[in-house]
């Protein structure tokens, strides 16, 4: 069965290339409650290695060179967007990525840096009904 992404609470939605840990889901509730609505962007390696970084909606600013990867749905809030960079998207189009939540120090820009807590992603290779669903085959 084709995994449907992007719902920590449970509930079915469409396939998608990102998904969200029940603990992540549970940290971007209370982040939101302090922010308001968030964003992802996944980054591309610099400054922050490659954490996807949690910014405020509207803080971030994409444009015509980042890929909206899918939406992340939580229990209680808008779904939660994820973009990255199209140049990097080329090295991460046959995967499937989970945002996670560890113990550590997050990002210097995103919004998780002060909490003793800090995002990542995991990984996996797409199925090959995903391969052909996003027309990679």
């Amino acid at each position: 069965m084709i995994p449907e992404a992007g719902s920590a609470d449970g509930t079915q939605t469409a396939l998608s290339r990102v998904d969200v840990s029940p603990e992540a889901a549970a940290f971007l509730v209370e982040l939101t409650a302090k922010h308001g609505p968030l964003m992802f962007h996944q980054s591309g390696g610099c400054c922050d290695g490659s954490s996807p970084m949690c910014y405020p909606v509207g803080f971030f600013r994409v444009g015509a060179v980042d890929v909206h990867l899918g939406d992340l749905h939580v229990e209680g809030l808008a779904p939660i967007e994820v973009f990255m960079s199209r140049s990097q998207f080329e090295y991460w189009k046959y995967t499937h990525l989970t945002i996670g939540v560890v113990p550590g120090r997050g990002a210097g820009f995103s919004v998780e840096s002060p909490e003793g807590r800090r995002f990542l992603i995991r990984s996996r290779m797409l199925t090959d009904d995903e391969l052909r669903e996003f027309e990679l085959v």
